[in-house]
């Protein structure tokens, strides 16, 4: 068991090297811009990427550290479980997040799409929305970045196979640029 616990560690801060700070920096900064332009952030995944994209969501509108400090438009795309529900039944699972985009979405908006393997259907058809109504789109993915990295504005790829250990990067950098969103703004 503690060689389990002690690999697992060991590959974890490995995996936390495979970061690229610039393009994290880059991303931080065309999410303040749209926020100082009072835009909305639209965040999706599916399964355990869906759990985080809901959980990041959640420390723009509340806060991080500062309770207090005024909440930032911040909408998980995955959480209307009866859309969702409705909408894969009589259409397709696979529209759910652009259908989503074309009611809530406006130009100058930004998407973050979580998708370990970057072939999510549903939030590729989401990143080919944005690119067709000026709707920046960043994508956190794993692996080779799949389809999305060439559909995406801005793609934070880990390149790894190890699900769990991109999943970890995912909510590391995502709460580091809910860090710098809350610490600048």
């Amino acid at each position: 068991m503690k060689n389990l616990i002690n690999k697992a560690i060991q590959k974890h801060s490995e995996t936390v090297s495979l970061i690229d700070k610039d393009i994290v920096s880059s991303a931080s900064n065309i999410i303040l811009d749209a926020i100082r332009k009072n835009k909305t952030i639209f965040w999706c995944g599916n399964g355990g990427s869906a759990s985080q994209a809901n959980h990041l969501s959640g420390e723009l509108v509340g806060g991080m550290y500062q309770k207090k400090i005024q909440p930032f438009k911040s909408i998980c795309l995955n959480t209307d479980s009866a859309f969702i529900t409705a909408w894969s039944n009589d259409d397709s699972f696979n529209n759910i997040f652009s259908r989503q985009l074309e009611a809530l979405g406006a130009s100058g908006d930004i998407v973050i799409g979580l998708s370990t393997s970057g072939n999510s259907k549903n939030i590729i058809n989401a990143a080919k929305y944005c690119n067709d109504n000026n709707i920046k789109m960043i994508s956190l993915t794993g692996f080779d970045g799949g389809l999305l990295k060439g559909l995406s504005d801005i793609n934070i790829n880990i390149s790894i196979n190890d699900t769990q250990r991109i999943q970890e990067m995912h909510i590391l950098i995502g709460h580091i640029i809910c860090d710098i969103i809350e610490s600048d703004l």
